[in-house]
């Protein structure tokens, strides 16, 4: 697994970087070789925190966890990613690798697998996709509540976009690239 790190309004020293790949390799054993780690360490307003991405099997997980301990918060993001390949490791089996989920010796815990959650599409809908510049679809999204919006970005002739609420605070845009 291929390590990246990135602090943000902290210094940390070489130990937390090597706890973090320490704890990170325990994933290691669902993906290849080839796969990704970014670590990201913050610090606001006495919370330590930690984004953990991997990238792997052609798929991404997402962990984002917030303690006041830079330790603790590397402990949570690895558990909340590995529960995440718990939980749907029915679907993602044939892209992670052939025995990430074969039981070893080391594992304790004999807690029953939670339920698969149901990935059906219970409503649609349709609507004509405006075009229109992203500052009035910030204010559309924003008009409507929703925490995200679907239009086409006049600022990139016309190209499908999404802008949508990001966790702190801020607004993202997903641009198709065609």
């Amino acid at each position: 697994m291929k390590f990246q790190y990135s602090e943000k309004k902290v210094k940390l020293p070489g130990n937390v970087h090597a706890y973090a790949e320490k704890k990170v390799m325990k994933l290691a054993r669902y993906f290849e070789e080839n796969a990704e780690a970014l670590i990201v360490f913050s610090v606001e307003k006495g919370s330590n925190n930690v984004e953990l991405t991997v990238r792997g099997a052609g798929t991404w997980f997402r962990a984002k966890e917030s303690t006041s301990d830079m330790f603790a918060s590397i402990d949570l993001a690895v558990s909340t990613i590995e529960g995440q390949i718990r939980k749907n490791k029915t679907r993602l089996a044939r892209r992670l690798r052939q025995d990430a989920f074969s039981r070893t010796v080391e594992e304790t815990s004999f807690a029953p697998e939670p339920d698969e959650e149901d990935l059906s599409i219970v409503k649609v809908k349709r609507f004509h996709i405006q075009p229109m510049r992203r500052e009035e679809a910030v204010l559309q999204m924003n008009l409507l509540g929703h925490s995200f919006f679907a239009f086409r970005d006049e600022d990139a002739n016309g190209a499908y976009a999404v802008v949508y609420k990001r966790g702190d605070g801020g607004y993202g845009l997903i641009l198709d690239v065609e």
